[in-house]
């Protein structure tokens, strides 16, 4: 960390320069002596990314931004507040702690929290910026967490972890032992030293497997925001043995949408040909896995057991996206535009051998519009239009 970059007149070049081409940039070279323009660059991009991410970061004076992976890695302030609101007690360790977004928001919650992070340079970022929020109650290690839990004979409420989702060669991994630090391969160390263990994992990790990886699993939170999953969250709960319960919430710019369920409960769907109204769940519902809980829970019957559409003759309230049926036909060109306004509209498949792209290419339909098409597949197998307009 070069303490240069916070000089008053640099800081200000860095906040002058935010909608800067940085190509041009690195070409014209830095003002400064003391700073490079490669170290300029940094700055620059880290801080634009924060912009919507990470505001609270955005707007305080004399933060040091680390590299853009660093900030594309890190827990949003949304989704670091909904991990706050799941921790109860006194003490949190975050073993994987990062830029320390997660680490700020626990330690509004609780009265001791404990940073690791293995980068040095990275520990001393974070150690800059908690300073600029005047933080009290986090204390900063620069070391592996796993070694840290190791060697101390200290006991937590909670142990946080983020896993790094990349191997050694930068690749991604899609199993939680193939992460860093191997969640599976510690559990036993990790539950010596407390009883309750958050880890947040990536949306690409398979739900099931994942439980079988694991021990005592008692919650998963699924974090979705503008429709968009961003985390997968697994509480665990040492001798934990009960049944595992599935949260879902969805941020968008109107509302916040919550369905829950228990996993693996033995509910059924109902099916039907489309009715008035069609609901498509929102993407952490998709990713939950609970499709026949949709079904029970809100009285929707399905259009198939793969397609994941739900109809009713009566409007309800649904945490996802809704539309008034206008039409349905036959997956023929001349047919579909018999209902078409115009020349576009949105098109979503569900559970339909041909993908969008090739929709558009062999319908000549544009995107957009106020019309949205579902090629789906019904419950007698029918491949199936469904000319809709948007409700909600």
């Amino acid at each position: 960390m070069n303490p240069a970059i916070l000089h008053p007149d640099v800081q200000q070049f860095i906040t002058d320069h935010l909608n800067t081409d940085i190509s041009k940039l690195l070409f014209k070279g830095s003002p400064f002596k003391s700073v490079s323009v490669q170290e300029l660059a940094t700055q620059i991009v880290s801080k634009k990314k924060c912009e919507k991410k990470l505001p609270t970061w955005f707007k305080t004076k004399n933060i040091f931004y680390p590299a853009k992976i660093n900030i594309e890695q890190t827990s949003s302030e949304v989704t670091a507040k909904y991990k706050s609101s799941i921790i109860t007690g006194v003490s949190l360790i975050d073993i994987t702690g990062g830029f320390g977004v997660d680490a700020y928001y626990f330690s509004k919650k609780l009265k001791k929290v404990t940073h690791c992070e293995l980068d040095t340079n990275l520990s001393t970022v974070v150690n800059n910026n908690y300073q600029q929020f005047n933080i009290e109650g986090i204390e900063l290690i620069s070391g592996d967490g796993i070694d840290y839990l190791k060697n101390t004979t200290e006991k937590f409420d909670w142990i946080y972890i983020d896993p790094s989702r990349r191997d050694s060669v930068q690749k991604k991994v899609f199993l939680l032992k193939d992460c860093l630090p191997n969640v599976p391969e510690n559990l036993d160390l990790l539950f010596s030293k407390s009883s309750n263990i958050l880890i947040k994992n990536s949306p690409i990790l398979d739900i099931s497997k994942t439980i079988e990886e694991l021990r005592f699993v008692k919650e998963i939170h699924i974090i979705a925001i503008q429709n968009e999953v961003k985390e997968l969250l697994f509480v665990l709960e040492k001798k934990y043995e009960e049944s595992i319960q599935i949260k879902t919430i969805n941020y968008t710019k109107n509302t916040i949408q919550k369905f829950d369920f228990q996993y693996l409960k033995n509910n059924l769907s109902k099916y039907s040909e489309p009715k008035r109204y069609v609901y498509e769940p929102n993407s952490a519902i998709l990713k939950s896995g609970g499709f026949h809980e949709i079904s029970a829970q809100f009285k929707l019957e399905k259009l198939h057991p793969h397609s994941h559409l739900y109809t009713s003759d009566n409007l309800i309230e649904f945490p996802g996206r809704i539309f008034l049926l206008e039409n349905n036909c036959q997956y023929n060109k001349k047919e579909i535009k018999k209902y078409l306004k115009e020349n576009k509209a949105n098109i979503t498949t569900r559970n339909f051998p041909e993908t969008v792209a090739q929709i558009r290419k062999k319908t000549k339909i544009l995107d957009g519009g106020s019309q949205y098409l579902f090629f789906t597949t019904l419950k007698n197998e029918s491949l199936k239009v469904l000319i809709c307009s948007q409700v909600f």
